[in-house]
């Protein structure tokens, strides 16, 4: 008797430790099946070439797409106005008054000076690709002493590719200014209608989600509305969020490059600001064309940049981030470099940049199908 307890004990505590591996497993195949549901819906978006059709598409509703994100960002705005017993009429134009003079006092402070930073480095560029050179090519000599090697080959190489460089930008200024001032008035006439559209959406905002979800079946209408607020609390509060740092960046980043005497310093703090969209990647892309043009014009001022770089990371990772962003996105860091690889191999810097906010979105969903069907829980049960 004794000893069949003692077996029927055993055969028990194993069936335990059976089915918590089995449990493991279920929820490391849920992950992988997340990720393989990812890499099939990049691969068929890509080989369907639906981002290009999409992209074709958004560019001709661009205006209304612009007035959609407008509305979209300055609802909750509106929203905090009315709970104040405001009329909903006052409250989106006194907003958007606000929105549009905080939109063109920016530009007017700051597209001039750009500007005038541009067509400066423009012309001054020919000097610094003479300064990258010997810059360059003291660095080579020293490496030649230093390994006892010639590097001759790898030189010749990079100036070949700085002098190919220099002759098709110097015979493609001509188009390129003439495409960048067609893109610029297009996009701003794309940007005016956007205002205008977004106006006009942005009183009836609540009724166009009452209108999309009406098209639903009325069994998940109240599940689709759990889900778009969800959606919408998550996401609203990412891009909220990026753009508010960008700008912090943007600042810090101008005042450190300015002072570090690097010339165009708005336009790389700009470029900085706009690579710091992109996770843990972002801020090295925008820091290696300062690093590379600071050092060229002297060791003084790349060292000034880098230290300008190094400040304003630090300010970005310790006070930035934690106190805008915390934990808006909820998704370990290993997720967001998987995604940020995945998308970048299928639609390259786009696919980086929209990367986060995907997966994001994704999670949200797939946690809110689960909590409604317990997917996992059935799937445990079935095991056990």
């Amino acid at each position: 008797m004794f000893r069949r307890k003692k077996e029927k004990e055993v055969d028990i505590g194993s069936l335990n430790d059976i089915l918590s591996t089995s449990r493991k497993l279920i929820h490391i195949v849920y992950v992988m099946a997340i990720i393989a549901l990812i890499l099939l819906g990049t691969y068929l978006v890509k080989e369907w070439h639906a981002l290009h059709f999409l992209g074709e598409f958004l560019a001709v509703i661009s205006p209304i797409f612009v007035g959609l994100i407008i509305a979209w960002l300055l609802d909750p705005l509106v929203k905090r106005l009315q709970g104040k017993k405001m009329p909903r009429i006052l409250a989106c134009i006194l907003v958007y008054l606000l929105f549009i003079a905080i939109l063109f006092l920016i530009i007017a402070l700051l597209v001039p000076t750009m500007g005038s930073q541009v067509k400066d480095f423009i012309g001054n560029l020919p000097g610094l690709v003479e300064d990258f050179k010997r810059f360059f090519n003291d660095i080579i000599i020293d490496l030649n002493h230093t390994f006892n090697y010639d590097f001759s080959n790898v030189k010749d190489h990079i100036y070949h590719t700085i002098e190919t460089f220099g002759v098709n930008f110097s015979t493609k200024v001509p188009d390129m200014a003439f495409n960048l001032v067609s893109s610029i008035i297009s996009g701003g006439v794309s940007f005016f209608l956007g205002l205008m559209i977004g106006f006009y959406m942005l009183f009836d905002f609540d009724k166009l989600n009452h209108s999309f979800i009406s098209f639903l079946p009325r069994g998940w209408r109240q599940g689709a509305t759990e889900l778009i607020v969800r959606l919408n609390e998550s996401l609203r509060s990412y891009v909220q969020g990026i753009l508010l740092i960008m700008t912090l960046v943007f600042i810090t980043q101008g005042i450190g490059l300015t002072l570090s005497g690097i010339q165009a310093p708005l336009v790389f703090a700009f470029f900085c600001a706009l690579t710091d969209i992109i996770p843990y990647f972002g801020p090295y892309i925008g820091a290696i064309p300062i690093v590379i043009v600071g050092f060229t014009m002297s060791p003084v001022v790349g060292v000034c940049c880098v230290i300008s770089i190094i400040v304003v990371q630090l300010l970005e990772n310790n006070f930035y981030q934690p106190l805008i962003m915390g934990h808006t996105m909820k998704l370990h860091p290993v997720t967001i470099m998987l995604g940020l690889l995945i998308f970048q191999h299928f639609f390259g810097i786009i696919g980086m940049i929209v990367a986060t906010p995907v997966i994001a979105a994704g999670k949200i969903i797939l946690t809110f199908i689960n909590e409604k069907m317990d997917v996992v829980g059935r799937v445990i049960g079935d095991v056990e």
